[in-house]
């Protein structure tokens, strides 16, 4: 028998190919994106209620995007929602479905913003709903045993029975169904006939006396007026201009995509210092899928502690907005 205290289940919809259609079944490339509702892909799985367990599902309609085109605003009224059902007693946890293109990014945003001690479990689809085989259905079952799992806690995401964590997810191809991966970090678990099996222990919850408290992530996402944070890459004959014009356009932050060890084109590496000292916060990533930069002693800018170029992006529009809340 399910207690009361955490018998919800709470899905939230963004839209996304999983909630894509085609005017072909066989079409996977050609489809229209966020066109299903998420209480129709809910309505479409019969064993949900299996998986459920007695438990209540509650869903709402967040947003309806490809999320190719996700944006700030869409993120404050997501990272709401969250936090409104993360402090309902009754919820045990939370699902979102989410476009394939900038999952990784919406992960990185919710775990660092909120740093929810419960699971908030992203899934999504390689196939859109009206595919001959679609994918969605069976990663959002998984992405409910998931959220459901006694164990998981934090952001997560579920892909082709495949759990990973929102530091390490990363998408790796534009058309496989395993789209997914976690680099050398490697997965924390898979989802086997409705069970989930930890492979690696997943990340400690952020401590209390670390975590954002309710107050500070509501003054966060009361703000309209999110930095402008940019990616810059550093390649053969990169040019200075691109960084110049930039600050002349009154940019905040600057994210460089560095080759190898983070290491920087001369040109590009001497613009974003002039950036810098005009108060542009500035920082070196790496454009290699693996690894991550080793800091040496002839280091003149700070590098993003191994997350990737988007990740050090959401990670710095955080801490700008941070700096600039009102104490």
């Amino acid at each position: 028998m399910v207690e009361i205290a955490q018998s919800k289940v709470v899905v939230l919809g963004t839209g996304g190919t999983i909630a894509g259609t085609a005017s072909r079944a066989g079409d996977n490339v050609g489809y229209t994106a966020a066109q299903v509702t998420v209480q129709d892909l809910l309505g479409a799985i019969p064993a949900l209620s299996r998986a459920l367990d007695g438990r209540q599902l509650v869903s709402e309609q967040v947003a309806q995007v490809d999320s190719k085109d996700m944006s700030v605003a869409i993120w404050r009224n997501l990272a709401a929602r969250c936090l409104h059902w993360l402090e309902d007693n009754s919820v045990r946890g939370i699902v979102i479905t989410h476009g394939t293109d900038t999952l990784e990014e919406t992960a990185w945003f919710l775990q660092t913003l909120l740093g929810p001690q419960k699971p908030v479990v992203l899934t999504c689809a390689m196939r859109p709903s009206t595919s001959l085989a679609p994918d969605g259905p069976q990663n959002l079952l998984d992405a409910v045993a998931v959220a459901l799992d006694p164990a998981a806690q934090g952001v997560l995401a579920v892909c082709a029975g495949v759990v990973h964590g929102a530091e390490a997810v990363r998408k790796v191809d534009p058309y496989r169904l395993d789209a997914f991966d976690s680099g050398e970090a490697g997965p924390l678990g898979c989802v086997e006939e409705g069970r989930v099996r930890w492979v690696n222990a997943l990340p400690e919850a952020t401590e209390a006396s670390v975590r954002r408290s309710s107050d500070a992530i509501h003054s966060i996402l009361d703000r309209s007026d999110w930095p402008w944070v940019e990616l810059v890459s550093s390649h053969a004959a990169a040019r200075a201009a691109t960084v110049d014009l930039l600050v002349q356009g009154g940019v905040q932050g600057l994210i460089v995509i560095g080759t190898g060890n983070g290491t920087l084109h001369h040109e590009l590496e001497e613009a974003l210092l002039r950036a810098s000292t005009q108060g542009v916060a500035v920082v070196r990533a790496s454009r290699c899928p693996r690894g991550r930069i080793l800091p040496t002693a002839n280091d003149r800018l700070p590098h993003s502690k191994g997350l990737s170029p988007v990740k050090a992006r959401v990670s710095m529009m955080l801490d700008l907005l941070a700096a600039q809340r009102p104490r």
